[in-house]
Formats: C-alpha cells, sequence, structure tokens
C-alpha cells in the first residue's frame, strides 16, 4: 500500500485479502504481484487508486466554520463582557446621580423651610425682647412663635418621611398624606372623609413618585382650606394593575378661571410635577359643586430598599 507500507508484505498463496486499519485521509495506491506453482512472478502486477474521505470534523469547510464560529463566540462574549461592564458603571453613575440630586434636595428643603422658620423664629423673640413692656404684643409674638415652630416641626417630620427609603412604598405614601390631611383639614375646622382600602399592598414605588405626588397632593389640600370655602373634603384612592389613582375633592365654590389666573404657578408646578414622574394631573369641576384633583401615578416594578 504506497503511502501506509515501506516494504512489500508477502501473504500465503490461500490469503485472498488484506486487512489495511485506520488509514489516515488522503490517497492510497494498492499494488499486487503474485507467482505461480512454477514459481514464475508476475513482475508487473495489479494496482488500484483508492481514496480515504477525511470525517466532517476534519474537512477544510468544517474547520474554516469552527475557527469562525469561535472566533465570533470570542467577540461575542468581549462585547457582552463589556456592555454588561458599562452598563454597571452606567447604573452606579445614575445612582451617584440621584443620590446627589436627593442631597441637593434636602439642603434646598432644609435651606427654604427650616432656614425660613428658624430665622421668623429669631426675629419675633428680637421682637418680643424689644417689646416686652408692651403685654399684647409680646403674647402676639408668642402665637407666632408656636405656630412656626409647630410649622417647623411638621417640616421636619416630612423631610425625615422623603429621605427615609423605608416609606418608599404605596402603603406608605398613602398613609402619610391620608395623615397629612387629616391634621391639616382638623385643624382648619373642615370634616373630611377618607375612601382607601384599610390594606394596602406594599408595592415599591420610586423616591420621586413618592415625593413628588406627596407635593402636590399636599398643595391640593392647602389649597381646599385656603382658597376653596368648602365645608367637607374627599380623598379616595383607587388602584389597577400598573396605576393609581389619588382623587382630591372639596364642595367649595370650585375653581374660576379668574381664579386659575391667579395661582396658575401653582397649577402648573403640580402639573409639571406629575409628568415629571410619568403621570397625570387633572382639576376638574364636580356635578355637586367643587372641585376634583385627579392624580395618577405609575406602578413600576423596582426593588424595595431596606
Amino acid at each position: 500500500m504506497e503511502g501506509f507500507d515501506s516494504v512489500w508484505i508477502e501473504r500465503p498463496a490461500d490469503v485472498r485479502s488484506v486487512r489495511y486499519s485506520r488509514l489516515a485521509p488522503g490517497p492510497y495506491v494498492f499494488r499486487v504481484t503474485a507467482c505461480n506453482e512454477d514459481n514464475v512472478w508476475n513482475l508487473e502486477g495489479s494496482s488500484v487508486a483508492i481514496t480515504v474521505l477525511p470525517p466532517f470534523w476534519q474537512t477544510r469547510w468544517f474547520i474554516i466554520a469552527s475557527t469562525v464560529l469561535l472566533v465570533g463566540l470570542a467577540v461575542l462574549f468581549v462585547y457582552y463582557a463589556s456592555t454588561q461592564r458599562l452598563k454597571r458603571q452606567l447604573v452606579g453613575f445614575r445612582q451617584q446621580e440621584a443620590v446627589e440630586k436627593e442631597r441637593a434636595r434636602i439642603a434646598r428643603d432644609l435651606h427654604d423651610q427650616l432656614g425660613a422658620n428658624l430665622t421668623q423664629v429669631a426675629l419675633l423673640g428680637e421682637l418680643a425682647e424689644t417689646d416686652k413692656g408692651h403685654p399684647e404684643e409680646v403674647e402676639s409674638h408668642a402665637r407666632q412663635i408656636s405656630h412656626t415652630a409647630r410649622e417647623t416641626t411638621r417640616a421636619l417630620d416630612e423631610i425625615v418621611w422623603t429621605v427615609n427609603p423605608s416609606n418608599d412604598t404605596l402603603d406608605g405614601l398613602i398613609n402619610y398624606i391620608c395623615k397629612y390631611a387629616q391634621e391639616y383639614l382638623a385643624l382648619a375646622g373642615l370634616r373630611y372623609r377618607l375612601e382607601v382600602p384599610p390594606h394596602l399592598p406594599a408595592i415599591p414605588i420610586s423616591p420621586e413618585i413618592r415625593h413628588n405626588l406627596f407635593l402636590v397632593a399636599k398643595e391640593a389640600v392647602n389649597n381646599i382650606v385656603k382658597h376653596s370655602k368648602a365645608e367637607i373634603a374627599w380623598l379616595r384612592l383607587e388602584l389597577s394593575e400598573n396605576a393609581f389613582v389619588l382623587e382630591i375633592e372639596d364642595n367649595g365654590k370650585g375653581v374660576l378661571e379668574s381664579d386659575r389666573d391667579k395661582g396658575r404657578n401653582g397649577l402648573i408646578n403640580m402639573s409639571q410635577r406629575m409628568k415629571d414622574v410619568g403621570g397625570d394631573f387633572q382639576i376638574l369641576p364636580r356635578v355637586e359643586g367643587g372641585t376634583k384633583i385627579r392624580l395618577r401615578a405609575p406602578l413600576n416594578p423596582l426593588p424595595l430598599k431596606r
């Protein structure tokens, strides 16, 4: 077997076959010569060409395809690893940006609310010291100091509630809004009705939704007390699979066009806050008279912070 045997191999005369195993892929020539009973040899002999085909995993197309596939997988792996690393970095940057934004907001709230109130208390204290010879003036200053102190305590409680991540749930938000509405409306002498499910699910919501929705609801309740001349107010919650709706109603004089013009900045801010969190803001007249504020906010599947 040329290409496999380097020497001739003799076989007995009665052997009519020869077996080769594990021939490598490639071309071969099988040659055979024989002699007769008189020991006369056929010097030309006979030959047959044989080609052993390689298995498919040793073919050129398979090797090329495998190489391309491995290179492609390597490129995809590098691309995936790089993309994931960039995504993690992007998430880290966004978290850092959110923290910085939250810190700036807290600093602004502390300055705008607590700072202004404490400055007012200090000025009222100085006025009380100056007017100590006029008891009625001192009494007026003392009432203002007491009122400002209560406002400062309420503002501090709101800031602490806002920055506490354990409150980033739907029940935490609605319960706090109801608490605020109850205290504020009761202090103003208004009757109120809360139509809220007794057991709210602890659905996680983002800090942005919680903060903005509370400020809008707070502004709506304040407007009822200050401008509506209402006798009773309602706060109603409706839940759906992907959103929740908070309605704040009163039976007051309603919102006239002149009132809209006067308070347009407040209404625009309320609408913008809801738009910033992907929600909706509507101000509607009640059929029975009065005003309805309708706030709709999304419920996103966010991880609950602890």
